[in-house]
């Protein structure tokens, strides 16, 4: 076992928290809290730390550990309890897109054939959907017409692009320059994000029981229409029927 050594960092003094505790601390943050945020960042350090571990020879572990921590304060900030899920899992895989998309920037992995394949399914899939349309079709729509769960496709279509380093100029005029990272630190985007999030989850909630099950388990849990057939014992047809109906009734709302 390698220990994963960050500079000016005693993991000795993070506090401990327990479900409860947790979920106090979650719940003053949705109120605004600052304290209570600082309070459950540090308790959740040890989580960054124990995923810059699985990293440790694709790059400088402070570096890695900077990443991991912008993934965890998005994680606390998207985090919701009607999830249903604990925070960790909420968070891991959050904290483990960020650092793989640095390294990505940082090293240049090759992408796997898999994936590759998928991608190739989802960029023919979204050309043929695109022809006669007006709009161009998201991914969720792309995922459901090759009928590969979303955050399959969402990780291939990322995988093939072209990586844009963080410190490409976006705008300059004259000594005046405008940096990639600027813009995506844009406290209003955050915003909007949020306000984009709060619509979906009020939409969601207003959807039937059945065709919530069935979007939970095709885009939350990544299942396939025939493994929800299977898991909740009706045909792929009814599954894609409720997709359908409750894809369309968000729309709507939206």
């Amino acid at each position: 076992m390698h220990k994963v050594v960050i500079n000016g960092l005693d993991t000795q003094s993070l506090p401990r928290l327990n479900a409860q505790q947790s979920n106090d601390l979650l719940d003053k943050i949705r109120q605004g809290d600052k304290q209570a945020k600082d309070t459950f960042v540090f308790a959740n350090v040890r989580l960054v730390l124990s995923i810059v571990q699985r990293f440790r020879n694709k790059g400088n572990s402070d570096d890695l550990f900077q990443v991991g921590m912008i993934g965890l304060l998005k994680a606390i900030d998207g985090f919701d309890p009607k999830y249903n899920v604990r925070f960790s899992t909420y968070a891991v895989p959050m904290i483990q897109g960020e650092i793989r998309r640095f390294v990505k920037e940082s090293t240049g992995i090759k992408v796997s054939r898999n994936l590759r394949d998928i991608a190739y399914k989802a960029l023919r899939a979204k050309e043929i959907m695109e022809t006669g349309s007006d709009h161009a079709p998201s991914v969720m729509e792309v995922a459901q017409e090759i009928d590969i769960p979303i955050r399959e496709v969402a990780m291939a279509l990322e995988a093939v692009s072209e990586t844009i380093s963080l410190q490409e100029s976006v705008y300059k005029d004259g000594e005046d320059s405008l940096m990639l990272m600027e813009q995506l630190g844009d406290p209003r985007q955050s915003e909007e994000h949020w306000s984009d999030k709060i619509a979906l989850t009020q939409a969601v909630a207003t959807l039937p029981d059945k065709e919530r099950e069935v979007l939970h388990l095709r885009y939350y849990v990544g299942k396939t229409q025939t493994e929800i057939s299977r898991a909740i014992g009706i045909s792929q047809a009814q599954v894609s029927r409720l997709e359908k109906n409750a894809i369309g009734k968000l729309r709507e709302s939206l």
